[in-house]
């Protein structure tokens, strides 16, 4: 079973400096990408070259934090000699851990270099401990990230019935698919996040000025139009204000963060080993005021989780960088099963 009170706090680095303020700032663990398809963030400016990626290593090592890299989009058969030459490359790096999806590249890297600590990325959408143990068995897995689509007492059964790692998200953006199955930016772009590595490209992404506001458009699509006094999002498909029903609203998924602060105390109970923040493609500055609070928050909740309660000014701060300024427990506090 996971060991108990060992929560590690995940922090996402799109970038170097991004890399450096989190480990600065208390993360145990950072996560990257290479500057290709590889992953599921494959934005222009983000991302780590073989010089930056060296850099993060030694820098994270130097303070005592880990590295993971994230290698989780799926590999096409023209293009497999790409996902294998990553994991050759993390292992040249010294990256402590690789987070896939794919079984095929668990199997190289499991073949290729046993001692490589894998975990299996929340893009493998794996959801019940059989699946997870299946990919411990036969890939030795060590940690899986769990889709957002669970209640706490489900990822509870889970924790019980499996000798994997279990991570959670525990802030940020959330995804109305089922977790790195998406096919809106497929459709209406043509490439798919899932090997291409990106949603919402940004050569698909327009705006416009116009009489009536200001419109986000994906490859010609309108997805949203401000008015004057609106924060504009990056335009995604399922994020965008629709007309239906002669009424304009979001759709399919209101733009909103996880934020599971308040359940601190009751993961750390159940053996949870890891708290994932998203948002590699986020500013440094974001990266800072997160990482902040939840260090100052799960070092509470460990000191005393008795006693822990959800601090006024955590919120206030987390509420600053959140999507659409709200908060939400999403699957986790949901009472069916």
């Amino acid at each position: 079973m996971s060991p108990k009170a060992s929560l590690e706090l995940v922090c996402p680095a799109g970038n170097l400096p991004a890399l450096k303020i989190a480990v600065d700032n208390g993360a145990d663990c950072v996560y990257m990408g290479f500057k290709d398809n590889t992953n599921a963030r494959a934005f222009p400016g983000l991302n780590f070259d073989q010089a930056s990626a060296r850099e993060g290593v030694r820098y994270a090592h130097a303070k005592g934090a880990k590295v993971l890299l994230a290698l989780n989009t799926f590999p096409q058969s023209d293009t497999w000699e790409r996902w294998q030459a990553a994991v050759d490359n993390a292992v040249e790096l010294g990256i402590d851990a690789v987070i896939l999806a794919d079984p095929g590249l668990m199997r190289y890297a499991a073949k290729n270099y046993p001692n490589l600590r894998l975990h299996l990325s929340v893009q493998g959408s794996a959801t019940n401990y059989e699946a997870i143990n299946f990919y411990h068995e036969h890939f030795g897995i060590q940690r899986a990230v769990i889709p957002r689509v669970l209640s706490l007492a489900q990822v509870e059964q889970v924790v019980k019935n499996t000798p994997v790692e279990i991570e959670l998200f525990g802030f940020g953006g959330l995804c109305v698919m089922v977790e790195g199955r998406c096919a809106l930016s497929s459709y209406a772009t043509g490439e798919s996040p899932n090997t291409c590595g990106v949603c919402s490209p940004a050569k698909a992404v327009r705006w416009e000025q116009t009489p009536t506001g200001l419109e986000s458009r994906l490859n010609g699509i309108l997805l949203d139009r401000y008015g004057k006094d609106e924060n504009a999002g990056y335009p995604t498909l399922c994020k965008g204000r629709f007309e239906v029903n002669n009424e304009t609203y979001y759709a399919i998924e209101e733009p909103t963060s996880l934020n599971t602060l308040e359940m601190l105390p009751e993961m750390i109970a159940m053996g949870i080993a890891a708290i994932k923040i998203e948002g590699r493609q986020r500013s440094p500055a974001y990266v800072e005021q997160v990482t902040k609070v939840w260090r100052s928050a799960i070092d509470s909740a460990k000191r005393a989780p008795d006693s822990y309660a959800v601090n006024p000014a955590w919120m206030a701060q987390l509420n600053k960088v959140a999507e659409g300024q709200q908060n939400t427990l999403g699957a986790y506090h949901r009472p069916w099963k």
